[in-house]
């Protein structure tokens, strides 16, 4: 498998796998997603009665998709004259099956954001890389879910690890400390993240930018960081 012209490095290659594995790993999701392909776009209750599945149940598979980048979610209103609330389809996304998106990344553009954070005083360069990352997570959140009401804390952190799974971080939620955190087993900024720490911010960032829409407003703290020695990235809510 290869990125671009080059071939996946083995951490890419693992956060292609993992990515695939969570979005695609049950039989019935890839029903799912491939009856998604074939139509105009679909809804959670007419994936419910094609697959004998409960609402919620074919809800939660189509958000996972979603999540991952496979699907992407569009409000359809009724016809004119028409009454109610407009219907949330899902359909397959513009980008394809997105099996070589995940990770793919401009090892070029990384490297001169790392320089560039690198120029600023460590305080801004922070600052300046969670907001990126935030503004980031905002827009995915929209992407995931339009027109939604908030979650419940827990199942925003879910679609939030989903969403940096599909990104390439390998991320899962976990119980620390009598909360919950995010996990990320990888990291898709590779060395530019060791030699300049202050990008994990864009991370830190994403998750607090994609809870904001999901949940609600948070205060994320990076609580370890693979850049800095630890086994993982974990980030604290």
């Amino acid at each position: 498998m290869t990125l671009g012209e080059r071939p996946l490095t083995d951490e890419e290659f693992s956060a292609v796998v993992a990515a695939v594995t969570s979005a695609f790993g049950d039989p019935t999701r890839r029903e799912i997603y491939l009856f998604a392909r074939t139509e105009a776009g679909v809804t959670a209750s007419e994936v419910a009665e094609r697959f004998a599945l409960h609402a919620n149940v074919a809800r939660h598979h189509l958000d996972k998709l979603a999540a991952g980048g496979y699907l992407e979610v569009f409000l359809e209103r009724p016809g004119t004259g028409g009454a109610g609330r407009p219907s949330k389809r899902y359909r397959a996304s513009a980008a394809g099956t997105g099996i070589d998106l995940p990770v793919r990344r401009d090892d070029l553009l990384i490297t001169l954001l790392g320089r560039a954070l690198a120029l600023l005083p460590d305080d801004q360069a922070e600052a300046m890389a969670e907001q990126v990352g935030q503004e980031y997570g905002l827009v995915l959140a929209a992407q995931m879910a339009p027109g939604d009401g908030q979650r419940s804390l827990r199942a925003a952190l879910h679609a939030v690890a989903e969403a940096l799974t599909a990104h390439g971080f390998a991320a899962h939620t976990e119980a620390r400390a009598g909360t919950i955190a995010i996990v990320s087993d990888l990291c898709p900024f590779g060395e530019t993240a060791a030699q300049h720490p202050v990008i994990c911010a864009v991370d830190r960032g994403m998750v607090r930018g994609m809870l904001a829409g999901l949940y609600g407003d948070t205060a994320p703290k990076t609580a370890s960081s693979r850049a800095l020695g630890d086994d993982a990235c974990v980030t604290a809510v």
